[in-house]
């Protein structure tokens, strides 16, 4: 089978494509594929050190004002499809997939006008601009919160999970510990701000340093690549609590979280079917600064759940954060029951899932 993946942007559409691509390569391994991907964005960069063809084309998103810049917009999309054209006659896929992101439009698009199977798969409970758009062409459209299934057309959609649920089960969390060099006994309680780190949550959790040195836990502290420096800086003056580790990115982060007891993010779709797979307690910061506010939609299919705890960005601050933590891991017993509600509404098998959606829609047009 050759497939062709397309997703790019953020972590949170890359992440869920790598981890359809290992589900395959497991399943199949007479599997070939190509990614295609925009040169800016961080898949270029995750996808060849997978050992995956990866080619580029030159898209942008549309602005939300009128802007000269969106007839732009128009006319690469336009060249995006002829270029995508021109890779699939050469690769000549049985089916094509888009994550997420500007890049899938083009590339998808292009797949049906050919004529080629096609699947979107949408991580968020509300869908962005592209995969509306492409959810008029393609054959499926893979769901991983039932708040989506209105957004889309009934008998295309399917709801699997978030491929990236299936990779972090099964790790040695005391590894995951020791190698990102934390206690293997302590409670850990991991922060982190997305892929590219949040400016919001950095400035809580530094203030915060000198409420967590007294603390009976300990600290794994994500600041983003972007924000590392800045960070380091004000912890270079304040000093490092023995008990907090700072970095600036994970690559390990499915063994780093097997380790985990309670997690403070935002809520993108991939880190939530991460926790929710594992069954962790969470803390959510949603980005206010999202399409259509989907990070808090996200968020609260899970508070409503008793999965995690809502803490909007208006209300964070180093006192009120300090205290959610405490709140839950001084607590057993509210740990204990958050764990199960968590583990619920995890979707472990979500890769297969997607797997076998591709695989049935082939067959079904093959015959």
């Amino acid at each position: 089978m050759k497939i062709v993946v397309s997703g790019g942007g953020t972590g949170g559409h890359i992440y869920p494509a790598l981890a359809l691509i290992r589900e395959i390569q497991k399943q199949n391994k007479e599997a070939q594929f190509l990614y295609i991907g925009t040169t800016n964005g961080l898949e270029s960069k995750l996808v060849p050190r997978e050992n995956i063809e990866f080619k580029a084309i030159h898209i942008t998103g549309f602005k939300r004002k009128l802007s000269f810049e969106n007839v732009k917009t128009v006319l690469r999309f336009l060249k995006g499809v002829k270029d995508s054209k021109r890779m699939l006659k050469e690769f000549r896929p049985d089916i094509v997939i888009g994550t997420g992101g500007y890049v899938c439009g083009p590339v998808v698009y292009a797949a049906s006008k050919l004529g080629i199977p096609t699947i979107i798969h949408e991580q968020n409970s509300v869908p962005g601009l592209t995969n509306k758009f492409l959810s008029r062409y393609v054959n499926k459209i893979a769901i991983c919160f039932d708040e989506a299934k209105e957004y889309f057309p009934a008998q295309k959609t399917v709801f699997t999970g978030n491929p990236r649920a299936s990779e972090v089960i099964g790790k040695d969390g005391i590894q995951g510990r020791l190698a990102a060099g934390l206690s293997a006994t302590m409670p850990v309680v991991l922060i982190f701000g997305g892929s590219r780190g949040a400016r919001p949550i950095n400035e809580a959790v530094v203030k915060a340093f000198a409420d967590l040195a007294e603390k009976p836990y300990q600290v794994l502290y994500i600041t983003g690549d972007v924000h590392y420096e800045d960070v380091k800086k004000e912890v270079d003056l304040i000093g490092n609590p023995k008990n907090v580790v700072i970095k600036p990115f994970i690559h390990n982060m499915p063994e780093v979280l097997a380790g985990v007891d309670l997690v403070v993010s935002r809520a993108g779709a991939t880190t939530l079917a991460e926790i929710t797979s594992l069954g962790i307690p969470s803390i959510l910061v949603p980005s206010p600064y999202v399409t259509n506010n989907h990070q808090e939609k996200n968020a609260r299919s899970l508070s409503d759940h008793g999965a995690a705890e809502l803490l909007l960005e208006k209300d964070l601050n180093n006192n009120s954060l300090v205290n959610q933590i405490d709140r839950i891991l001084l607590n057993n017993d509210k740990l204990k029951e958050m764990k199960v509600k968590a583990k619920k509404m995890g979707v472990p098998d979500s890769a297969s899932r997607l797997y076998s959606l591709m695989q049935e829609l082939v067959n079904a047009i093959q015959k």
